[in-house]
């Protein structure tokens, strides 16, 4: 269940980024600009690294309570 929430909550979280990009008008200020820049490009980057920090803390949060000793 764990994965699941993960996954929906990334998912949310690039498609939010998403939707706010382009309500912005980000990709058209860029152009305008003459920056050549492709936001699906950029937003997959996005998605690579938080997914890879979110396994981390999903592995850490795991592995943690149980390397460690009882704090009394």
């Amino acid at each position: 269940m764990r994965i699941v929430l993960f996954l929906l909550t990334n998912l949310a979280i690039i498609l939010v980024a998403s939707v706010t990009l382009s309500l912005l008008g980000v990709g058209s200020t860029l152009q305008a600009n003459g920056v050549d820049l492709d936001l699906g490009n950029l937003l997959i980057i996005c998605a690579v690294f938080g997914f890879m920090g979110s396994f981390v803390s999903l592995l850490l949060s795991s592995s943690w309570p149980n390397a460690l000793p009882a704090c009394k």
